[in-house]
């Protein structure tokens, strides 16, 4: 009997010891944290966000100051609010905040977050942040397909004279906008999408369907226990479509590759250059850059220029 309740009362220390422990471990790691106000289980600080997220987001730091910890579901957040804090965040400890939180939806549809814009910050990141200076978006690049943004402004300037002559109503925010996309599809495809009938116009449209489907809430990025689970279907969803913009980009890409070839054959190499989608095929065929591009790079960085 004596020896039963020395082992019960030694584990009674135990458990108190334990429990002191975890305690003060929690106690010690909030300490540290900016100040937060009380969450729900499971969904966190969501009720509290409201649906005027700005005005919401205010409110907290107007109570708790300008630096806030808070919970999206299980997924910690901070905000800051004042440009002391917004310096420290993007400035001074830039490099500790440079990556974007991976979420379910846009990883997939970016092949792993292979493009630019979702990248973790690392030798690839600076290799397309350097890529993008230099050559996508460099100066040499920019002039040289400057007679393209001036095709498609002086089309759109042609066909308001017209409607004008003719006192036609005219939709011009839809106009402006089919010029943009004119002129970031020929920029990058070499190819008008006027048309929806053509290719350039498929791609665009099917890729504002990966951007609505990208940016589509998540349960399994917000609440831990449904990371695994797909309770609002998207998985399917996603599937088709970057199903339809792989097959798509891949008869876009050989076509690219083949006039890329017969452009060499004819001696034709130093302008061999002329669109985004052929700088990027001259990085994937040098074996000698400083990384290498794989299809899927391709895939995901058009996709991303394009939306």
């Amino acid at each position: 009997m004596a020896d039963m309740q020395d082992a019960t009362l030694f584990l009674i220390c135990i458990a108190s010891i334990i429990f002191f422990l975890t305690i003060w471990g929690k106690t010690q790691t909030q300490a540290q944290l900016p100040p937060s106000p009380r969450r729900l289980p499971i969904i966190g600080h969501l009720h509290m966000l409201g649906p005027v997220t700005n005005q919401a987001l205010h409110r907290l730091s107007t109570r708790y100051g300008p630096l806030v910890y808070f919970f999206i579901g299980s997924k910690p957040c901070v905000l800051a609010s004042s440009p002391e804090m917004a310096k420290e965040i993007l400035k001074t400890n830039e490099t500790k905040f440079l990556n974007r939180p991976k979420t379910a939806n846009l990883d997939y549809l970016t092949y792993g977050s292979s493009d630019f814009a979702t990248v973790h910050y690392g030798p690839y990141w600076k290799f397309m942040k350097k890529l993008c200076m230099n050559q996508l978006l460099g100066g040499r690049m920019l002039d040289q397909l400057r007679p393209i943004r001036q095709e498609e402004t002086k089309r759109f300037l042609m066909l308001m004279l017209k409607k004008a002559e003719a006192s036609e109503r005219v939709n011009f925010g839809g106009e402006l906008m089919r010029l943009t996309n004119n002129i970031i599809t020929r920029m990058t495809l070499g190819q008008r999408c006027s048309d929806n009938e053509d290719e350039a116009g498929e791609v665009r449209k099917l890729v504002q369907e990966l951007t609505q489907l990208g940016a589509k809430f998540n349960l399994s990025d917000t609440i831990w226990f449904c990371k695994k689970l797909d309770l609002q279907g998207f998985r399917r969803k996603l599937e088709d479509a970057r199903k339809r913009y792989d097959v798509m980009m891949e008869r876009i890409m050989k076509e690219h590759e083949e006039s890329r070839k017969k452009r060499k054959q004819m001696g034709d190499e130093g302008d061999s250059e002329r669109d985004l989608l052929d700088v990027l095929f001259h990085i994937f065929e040098d074996k000698n850059a400083e990384m290498r591009l794989t299809r899927a790079n391709i895939k995901a960085f058009i996709m991303v220029t394009t939306i």
